[in-house]
């Protein structure tokens, strides 16, 4: 899709280098103060054996993230841009959002967390809440206006935030090793998904709940003193297959075949 061109965005404007060191800070939190505050989970096979280790690794630094985001998009003036994206997409794609939801939903390690303490299930909601609010508005949010105000088409938005949202994951390496790599190319599909979900819904709320529910499916696996996995974990990694396949085939009809310009125009106010 070519670059559009449309009014004098409202609020600051925030170029993509100073949007760069705007993540710096936010991984800085995150990294910065888990490792401050975190609870030393080398010893055992868990990610959150505990209440606490969900609290302190996890709801405090992912909460502060949340905070720093919102801080940013106050500063810049962008929230009704960021709250409301309504730019169409074909019917088709609906099916990303709303499979990801059914395979969220299907793929909780229910058994696994049945067997923890209720305060453990309780915080664990709330992180993933966190994840799914924090996440999205620095790249979702704060990204896609970043790129989109640069100029550049649909398309390059969803690439170029996607990206970055996948290399921030990078930094996990800190603490997982090279496997992190992997996963980076793996997170920034799913930022596209998640790109995807907030062109559906035409808010950024959409987004964050399929993001917050993905989450808390995959960490469900992982939590308590002696975590055993759930057959349904082969859920998430298939619906990825099939997502990834679903768009490289249908990449060029994502767009509608008579494109609304007023809904572009529709987004910038």
């Amino acid at each position: 899709m070519p670059t559009h061109s449309s009014p004098t965005p409202v609020g600051r404007r925030l170029t993509w280098p100073w949007f760069l060191v705007v993540v710096v800070v936010y991984l800085a939190i995150l990294q910065g103060l888990g490792a401050l505050i975190g609870v030393d989970r080398s010893g055992g096979d868990s990610q959150f054996p505990t209440t606490e280790s969900v609290i302190r690794n996890g709801v405090i630094p992912i909460g502060l993230s949340v905070l720093f985001g919102a801080a940013v998009v106050t500063w810049l003036g962008w929230w009704g841009s960021v709250l409301n994206y309504r730019v169409p997409v074909r019917c088709w794609v609906r099916f990303v959002p709303v499979s990801m939801l059914v395979v969220a939903v299907l793929a909780v390690n229910y058994p696994n967390l049945a067997d923890q303490p209720l305060s453990l299930v309780l915080a664990l909601i709330v992180m993933t809440m966190f994840v799914g609010i924090g996440e999205e508005l620095m790249f979702r949010g704060i990204g896609v206006q970043v790129f989109k105000r640069a100029g550049l088409s649909e398309g390059k938005v969803a690439l170029w935030s996607s990206v970055v949202f996948g290399v921030v994951h990078v930094s996990n390496a800190f603490g997982e090793g090279a496997q992190a790599i992997f996963q980076a190319v793996i997170v920034s599909t799913s930022g596209y998904f998640f790109y995807l979900c907030l062109r559906v819904g035409g808010t950024i709320l959409l987004p964050m709940l399929v993001h917050g529910l993905w989450d808390f499916s995959l960490v469900s696996n992982s939590v308590g003193p002696d975590p055993k996995a759930s057959p349904g974990m082969i859920l998430p990694i298939a619906l990825q297959v099939v997502l990834i396949i679903l768009v490289i085939v249908k990449r060029r009809t994502i767009e509608p075949a008579t494109l609304d310009r007023a809904a572009y125009r529709a987004v910038e106010r």
